[in-house]
């Protein structure tokens, strides 16, 4: 296997300390203000925008550099039509038998139910697909590794970049989600990971009262 050539690294910013502080506080104190809303305006939002923050999600590292993603941007108000239908027929019968009851008790604060019109009200829809595997132009079949991780990891970057754009989002995840590659025609070397909602949110929305857990919960210095 011949290996790619290695090139210097010219990207890495090194920052003074007092500076490095500054960005660290500065890019925390921006991100804890994002929150999940589910109620959106119809307000249009720039392709130009939405171009740029799928720009940043593929720059994730990934395993091996396969980039095992792919996104799908939907703006069409038909396709929204056909993708909130499939989401609600699948969240009826999730709320209605499928999901174990401490599941819904845990859900039960936030007021969600099977009623998703965000996903004809918001101006985009990004459905996130996992690749499996990719396919050679000579057709030969390649598997991916870590897509999971790596598919997590760009959407965390997307997720983080429609903030820092002034967007809103929802992360949707209707199970099972096979429905959003037969509307959205996906190949079979990919699979539904996630549905994310996008745009601004509705004047006067208000949102649970929640906090997050603090540094000394989620983290561990040794």
């Amino acid at each position: 296997m011949s290996m790619k050539p290695f090139v210097p690294l010219t990207t890495f910013v090194e920052y003074p300390p007092d500076e490095m502080t500054a960005r660290a506080r500065a890019f925390y104190e921006e991100i804890r203000g994002r929150r999940t809303v589910r109620e959106f305006s119809s307000r249009p939002v720039s392709r130009e925008v939405i171009d740029d923050c799928l720009r940043a999600a593929g720059t994730a590292p990934s395993g091996a550099n396969l980039q095992p993603w792919h996104f799908v941007a939907v703006s069409d108000p038909e396709v929204k039509r056909r993708i909130r239908e499939a989401a609600e027929a699948e969240e009826r019968e999730f709320y209605s038998g499928k999901a174990p009851q401490e599941w819904l008790d845990v859900l039960a604060p936030l007021g969600t139910d099977e009623h998703k019109p965000y996903l004809e009200t918001a101006p985009y829809l990004i459905a996130v697909f996992a690749q499996n595997y990719a396919r050679l132009p000579d057709g030969r079949k390649v598997k991916n590794y870590y897509v999971t991780e790596s598919v997590g990891i760009a959407l965390g970057f997307l997720i983080a970049a429609l903030h820092h754009a002034g967007l809103a989002t929802l992360t949707h995840t209707p199970s099972p989600m096979g429905f959003l590659s037969t509307v959205l025609n996906r190949p079979a070397n990919e699979r539904a990971y996630l549905l994310l909602v996008v745009g601004y949110p509705a004047p006067g929305v208000c949102v649970p009262e929640i906090t997050k857990k603090p540094l000394d919960e989620i983290a561990t210095f040794l």
